[in-house]
């Protein structure tokens, strides 16, 4: 059986390399798929911009309307306080980003260490009550299948753990927290690509696609 600093050690070297690998390979062979289906030509006349189109819905629908605040309020600013708060934790905690640099050579400024940590807390707070909105609303929880507790889990997972082993929780020693805490960011890398965690790279192409249909034919997506 491992000891506490063998189990560092490997989650920092083996099984962050399997991680990132799997994670690489499975996102390169996800996009591939989807490029690979194409699509037919449009043989009729061009009554707009396609590219245009495209990058002009990117953004237009990354703003709700209106409409959709009305009727979804909960849904879009949960959604978009822990989006947005795990992007913090995740890209702009001072030790996440030296990670990143011994990986790839490219630093950036971080926010100070008060902020990401209450950036952290702030999430939590709104994946839970994600979470139970999804339980107690009776259509989400039809609708909700096992996939989309686990992406829950694996996403709250890390958020968690970094913030028991950041503070030295009393649960564990800290070698070990900072193991689970690195293994949960592992467990997230290795399930991404096979999941609706995907959306992290297609969104941006999915919006593209119906942006530039519509640009095409002269209408606003």
């Amino acid at each position: 059986m491992m000891s506490e600093t063998e189990l560092l050690l490997w989650v920092r070297g083996p099984g962050l390399q399997i991680a990132t690998v799997i994670f690489l390979l499975g996102v390169v062979v996800r996009i591939a798929e989807i490029l690979m289906l194409g699509r037919k030509k449009d043989l009729a006349e061009a009554r707009g911009s396609a590219v245009a189109g495209g990058l002009r819905t990117i953004f237009s629908r990354s703003v709700p309307d209106r409409g959709t605040l009305q009727r979804s309020m909960f849904n879009v600013v949960s959604g978009y306080v822990f989006h947005i708060g795990f992007f913090v934790v995740l890209f702009l905690f001072a030790p996440h980003i030296l990670l990143f640099q011994d990986v790839t050579g490219v630093s950036w400024p971080s926010l100070p260490t008060p902020v990401v940590d209450a950036t952290a807390v702030v999430t939590m707070i709104a994946l839970l009550a994600v979470l139970v909105h999804r339980l107690q609303n009776p259509v989400m929880r039809f609708l909700s299948r096992f996939q989309d507790y686990l992406v829950w889990l694996v996403t709250m997972l890390p958020v968690a753990t970094g913030y028991l082993a950041f503070h030295r929780a009393g649960v564990a020693p800290p070698p070990t927290l900072i193991a689970v805490h690195i293994l949960s960011v592992e467990l997230l890398m290795v399930i991404f690509p096979f999941t609706k965690l995907m959306h992290a790279f297609t969104l941006i192409m999915a919006r593209y696609y119906n942006g530039a249909i519509a640009g095409y034919k002269g209408v606003n997506s």
